[in-house]
């Protein structure tokens, strides 16, 4: 087994519990250039390893019409977010408890509506936020891949932008074409890479290093490395028995729980505090809605 001794947000991995924000939940959007990488299975399991340290966390699945949360943990959800912008279903019954103790918002799956949502639409999905603010530590964002008009609207409201990464050709090309357009846009000051399927820690580094170069040359945005998780073939068995591999004896799970610490024990610099948290979040979604 691998285990990655990097602190990623190059500080010091403070072991004792600190204490939840006043500003309510952090909230984290995971997305990606390219689909097949693994950015909800990070989501899912990264979710899992945070309520093990204690955190109250909800994922909130944003992979709007395309939504697969559900279906990756075995679970049939009775409500969803359509049933609670169509026909009237309060947002905390469309909360599902999933594996690990965590709580699941889905996006629900092939509906056309949830691709195209309306003004007053936007309204109600903000309006449902709000009422979970004191729900829990975290909210996970699982977004789709690429750079869609919502895609850009979570990463930008978002506290951090995890951006999940493959060490391949298409991934890095993808991954790099997302980074540029937080950029050109000013949607984020940081972008955290994840490194997902590495087999061995000198892949990962040149993986992130190749995208440092290019973003050194032309970009503004900091490119920061939160870590990688190996490539390991007990995660697709996982995946077929829609169970996250964390409940698992995986290799991989090792490096979920070296990010999910690092996650955690972050701190937000001064100039980052103005609008945070799940409010901040709400705010600033409002206003890229409009």
């Amino acid at each position: 087994m691998r285990i990655i001794k990097r602190n990623t947000f190059d500080e010091p991995v403070n072991l004792e519990s600190e204490p939840v924000p006043a500003w309510g939940p952090r909230v984290l959007t995971v997305t990606s250039g390219k689909g097949g990488v693994g950015k909800t299975n990070l989501s899912v399991n990264l979710a899992i390893a945070l309520t093990r340290l204690k955190q109250r966390v909800i994922i909130f699945d944003a992979d709007l019409g395309m939504a697969n949360v559900d279906v990756l943990l075995g679970i049939t959800p009775p409500f969803n977010l359509y049933d609670y912008l169509y026909k009237g279903i309060p947002v905390e019954e469309i909360l599902t408890p999933g594996p690990g103790g965590i709580r699941i918002i889905s996006g629900g799956s092939g509906f056309l509506e949830l691709a195209c949502l309306t003004h007053q639409q936007h309204s109600r999905l903000l309006e449902g936020l709000n009422k979970i603010n004191g729900l829990a530590d975290f909210i996970i964002i699982d977004t789709g891949a690429g750079i869609s008009k919502e895609v850009l609207a979570f990463c930008a409201a978002a506290d951090e932008v995890l951006v999940v990464i493959a060490p391949e050709p298409t991934s890095l090309t993808d991954a790099y074409g997302l980074i540029k357009v937080i950029d050109r846009f000013k949607l984020q000051r940081n972008a955290y890479l994840i490194v997902n399927q590495s087999h061995s820690e000198g892949e990962s580094l040149d993986t992130v290093n190749r995208i440092r170069t290019l973003a050194g040359k032309y970009l503004t945005v900091e490119i920061k490395y939160l870590g990688d998780i190996c490539y390991d073939p007990c995660v697709s068995k996982a995946v077929r028995k829609q169970l996250p591999f964390l409940l698992t004896d995986c290799a991989a799970a090792a490096g979920v729980r070296k990010i999910a610490g690092a996650i955690l024990h972050k701190t937000f610099k001064p100039e980052q505090q103005i609008e945070r948290g799940l409010p901040g979040f709400i705010s600033k979604l409002g206003r890229l809605f409009r």
